[in-house]
């Protein structure tokens, strides 16, 4: 079970989408310089299916569904992310922020990478952090998957 400490409607995490940032706790990365380390402990209230669904409803408008975290529990993690596509199909996208180097083809967008205060955050061409987008690439008519590296629409 995942539990979550607040929640913010942003702008920002996934270029071009409103998004729900869900901000979840017991992370077991630990970056050193992290500016979120309140999340490293187990606190906050259960992230139940209930909730979540609760949560999409009282934010009318929002666009994607962003777990910032989760990394404690994937597997319940990727439970949550396809209740979001299985219930709201093509209306909402999904976006993971983890600090490690894992990605899942469930989500729409995936922010990877431990934060490296010498590297600076996203928003620097100098982040070892990376932004990545789900897409699709017609070739020959032919229809191809792939992650595009999103991160330079993050930086000024």
């Amino acid at each position: 079970m995942l539990k979550y400490t607040t929640t913010q409607v942003t702008f920002r995490e996934i270029p071009d989408e409103i998004c729900l940032c869900i901000n979840i706790s017991g992370c077991p990365i630990h970056c050193p310089d992290c500016h979120s380390k309140e999340l490293w402990e187990d606190i906050g209230e259960d992230l139940t299916r209930s909730t979540l669904l609760r949560l999409i409803e009282q934010n009318k408008g929002i666009t994607c569904v962003c777990f910032m975290g989760g990394d404690n529990d994937i597997n319940y993690l990727l439970e949550l992310a396809y209740l979001v596509k299985q219930t709201y199909v093509d209306d909402l996208k999904i976006a993971w922020y983890s600090g490690s180097n894992k990605i899942y083809n469930i989500f729409d967008y995936v922010k990877i990478g431990p934060y490296k205060k010498e590297f600076g955050s996203l928003d620097k061409e100098t982040t070892n952090q990376r932004l990545f987008k789900s897409n699709f690439s017609d070739i020959n008519n032919d229809m191809y998957w792939y992650w595009e590296d999103i991160t330079y629409k993050l930086q000024k």
